[in-house]
Formats: structure tokens, C-alpha cells, sequence
């Protein structure tokens, strides 16, 4: 697999590409990851992880927004080579748009190596109108950020990369059916092209429904939630002071300035409302300037990052999960939150409702304020309805294998095996 993330490099594709490995490695088989090196110059020893038995590559990269994509495929390809010259490949797989190949490279993959496979994790120019949808929402001015200034004004030119992969793998991989219908209607894929549509899968035994039957569990998440709710005494709380999660990068598209700006209606009908966010990124001084502003100091949190155990565990200890993403690929955290039986409030707009629909969650508009605030308020006026939409989203998760790491991996390698043939 050559993946532009990988832990400790922490983010969407590369706690999907975590999880897909460790799936495959737990069946198995034997996977190697290319990823940038956590040290820019490729030198240093690589931070020790729990990388669950799978091997590690960190290569070079540049470090230049959107560039390094380039740089980093050289270098993972270089790699590559030496990896098969030493141990033959069967499959390679690539994780875009964080690695960028000519269509003259991806052929050569083919025809001196393996069969290709490229899982497509959204794409530049969908993140591009991510990005507009932001400022029309008053999330943040790309203009601040260097790596979205350099997607606004470069994504059109990167996405020919993308292009060659649509064009020249064997089989694409997206990771729902928004991305697919992504990639037709910008790329106008050739005849006989292959799409197949695999989510990005989760590990229900991680995140599951708080324990209730006399073990630590209940006393670990209370333990949790008190950290920013020292007056809480059980899980689930009473509406006057519910604990709201939202987890994801802490960048423009992810809409959470749009979710703090609601915070004070909603602290309003419940006073000792708290929210924590889980994530990190450029945004985060000026998330909590914003609660600052609004006079929400105690009444939100931000944690960097979390181990996967305790993230786990601050799903448990959550009333209601909010993810106000104004762009995604698919997006991990609702199928998190659902498989951690928990109710899960996101936007009214595909990807997220292939995922979510009324019988586990509630939708609002993305980017708007008053919906988020609107849509929170009235489900916190009903917290009879909280544990059946928790119970419903995860008998959704155990109903659908597709939507978890074993049924992701089991697709996946009913590829690599047609492939192999």
C-alpha cells in the first residue's frame, strides 16, 4: 500500500488505510506500507506505534502543499522497486489523491510489478468546492491557510493526477457512492472501467456500547466526561447539561466554527451544555478564540488528539456525536459514533446520508448555524429518543458488514484474488 498517512501521521486516509491493514494482517497476509516519513527529510528513526504486524516504509517528502504529493510518489515508487527486487508483490494498492502518479508511472506498475488498485478518498477539486462552501459559511479564509490557498489554486492542475489513476489502474476503489459519481462526472471514465464502491470500515469491537452490567466501564467513562464535566454523575446526562462530541481534523471544511457559532443557543436552553472537540490542525486557536468571544470558555474543550482507547471511550461517555463536515470523501466518525450506540447529528448531504438517516441521528444543513442549533436543541428536548437511536445505529452496523474493517478487507481481497488470477 503506498499511503500519504499512516500512524503516526494521523488523519482521514490514514486511519482508513490503519484500519485496512491491520484487517488484512489479522487474515493473514502480509502488508507493506509506503508512507511519508514523519521527518520531512526522510531521516531519524520512525516514532514507534502499535502498527498491529504491518511493515512500515517511511520514504522523503517536500514539504510544499500539494507538491509533496509529487515528491512523495517518486520516492514511494523508488521504494516500491526496491520492496519487489527483495520479495515479490502481488497487488499494489494506492491511496489517493495524497500520492501523485503519472499515468506513465501507473502503467509501469502494472507492467513490471503487480496489478494496481487505487482506493480514491474523495477528490482535490471536491475539496476545492469544500473549501468555497467554507468561506460562503464563514468557516475560515483559505487565504490564511497555505495548504488551502495551495488546493484553490492548484487542485485543477493535481487533479490530472487523479485523472490517471481513474484511467490507468486496474480496478478503482471508492469509498462511497458520492465519490464514485465524483469521479464520473469530472473525469469521464473510459469504456470498460471498473468502480467499485468499498467504505472505509470500522472496528466494532473498538467502539462499541458502553457496558452496563456491573464492569469498569461505566466508571472509566464517567471518569472521562467529568475531565470537562466535573458535575456530571451518570451516562447517559439529563438534557440541562448534555455532553456533545465532534471529532475530525480541525480545518475549514470540517465546519466546526459553524458548531461552536451555535453553542449559545444552545447553551441557552441547556446551561450546562458542554462540548468537546477531538482533532487537530491549523484552526484550533482560533476555535477557541471564537468560544472566548461567544463566552463559551466552559462550555467547550479541545483535545489535539486521543489514543484510540480513550477515543473510544469519549464516544461511550457522549450524549450525542455532531459532525458538521461540510466536505467528505465518506467520513469515518458517523459510523463511530453509531457503532458506540450513540446518536449521530451531521449534514443533510451525500456522502453522509448514504451512512446516516433519521432512524439513528437527525440532519442539518451544512455550514448553518441556526440548523445545527435548531436540530441539537430539539433532539436534547427528548432525551427519552437518545438510547433508541444509539440502539438503532448500531444494530445498522452489525447489519451491514460493508461498513466495518472485516468487510472492507474481505472485499478488498476479493479483488487482489481476480486480479492475481
Amino acid at each position: 500500500m503506498l499511503a500519504g498517512e499512516y500512524p503516526p501521521r494521523w488523519g482521514g486516509l490514514g486511519t482508513a488505510t490503519h484500519h485496512l491493514a491491520s484487517a488484512m494482517v489479522a487474515d493473514g497476509h502480509q502488508v507493506s506500507v509506503i508512507t511519508r516519513h514523519t521527518s520531512w527529510l526522510g531521516v531519524g528513526a520512525y516514532p514507534s506505534t502499535d502498527l498491529q504486524g504491518v511493515e512500515v516504509h517511511p520514504v522523503a517528502w517536500a514539504p510544499v502543499p500539494m507538491a509533496f504529493t509529487r515528491s512523495y510518489g517518486r520516492a514511494a515508487l523508488r521504494q516500491l522497486r526496491h520492496l519487489h527486487r527483495q520479495t515479490p508483490v502481488d497487488i499494489v494498492h494506492l491511496h489517493c489523491p495524497m500520492i501523485a502518479l503519472t499515468s506513465r508511472q501507473i502503467r509501469s506498475i502494472r507492467a513490471q510489478i503487480a496489478p494496481v488498485v487505487a482506493t480514491m478518498h474523495g477528490t482535490w477539486l471536491g475539496e476545492k468546492d469544500g473549501l468555497r462552501l467554507a468561506s460562503r459559511a464563514g468557516e475560515s479564509s483559505a487565504w490564511l491557510n497555505p495548504n488551502d490557498l495551495a488546493i484553490l489554486l492548484t487542485a485543477r492542475w493535481y487533479a490530472r493526477f487523479e485523472r490517471a489513476a481513474v484511467q490507468n489502474v486496474d480496478v478503482v476503489v471508492a469509498n462511497s457512492e458520492a465519490t464514485r459519481q465524483d469521479l464520473i462526472d469530472r473525469y469521464s471514465p473510459p469504456d470498460g472501467w471498473r468502480c467499485e464502491v468499498v467504505y472505509c470500515g470500522i472496528d466494532p469491537d473498538l467502539f462499541h456500547p458502553l457496558e452496563v452490567d456491573g464492569s469498569d466501564g461505566m466508571e472509566r467513562a464517567l471518569a472521562l466526561r467529568r475531565r470537562y464535566q466535573p458535575s456530571a454523575t451518570s451516562i447517559p446526562g439529563d438534557a440541562d447539561s448534555p455532553f456533545l462530541l465532534a471529532v475530525g481534523r480541525l480545518a475549514g471544511r470540517k465546519g466546526f466554527r459553524s458548531l461552536v457559532r451555535s453553542m449559545p443557543r444552545i447553551v441557552e436552553n441547556h446551561p450546562h451544555a458542554h462540548l468537546l472537540i477531538v482533532g487537530r490542525g491549523g484552526m484550533r486557536s482560533r476555535l477557541e478564540r471564537d468560544a472566548r468571544r461567544l463566552g463559551l470558555s466552559t462550555n467547550v474543550s479541545i483535545e489535539s488528539s486521543m489514543a484510540f482507547e480513550d477515543l473510544a471511550m469519549a464516544y461511550r461517555a457522549t450524549d450525542l456525536v455532531i459532525h458538521p463536515a461540510l466536505y467528505e470523501g465518506q467520513g469515518l466518525i458517523p459510523l463511530e459514533a453509531m457503532a458506540s450506540g450513540r446518536p449521530i447529528l451531521t449534514v443533510g448531504r451525500p456522502p453522509l446520508t448514504e451512512m446516516v438517516g433519521e432512524e439513528v441521528g437527525r440532519l442539518f444543513e451544512p455550514g448553518d448555524t441556526d440548523d445545527i442549533a435548531r436540530v441539537v436543541c430539539e433532539l436534547l428536548k427528548n432525551p427519552g429518543v437518545w438510547a433508541h437511536l444509539g440502539e438503532a445505529g448500531r444494530r445498522l452496523i452489525d447489519g451491514r458488514k460493508e461498513f466495518t474493517q472485516g468487510g472492507a478487507s474481505e472485499r478488498m481481497l476479493s479483488f487482489y484474488a481476480e486480479l492475481k488470477k
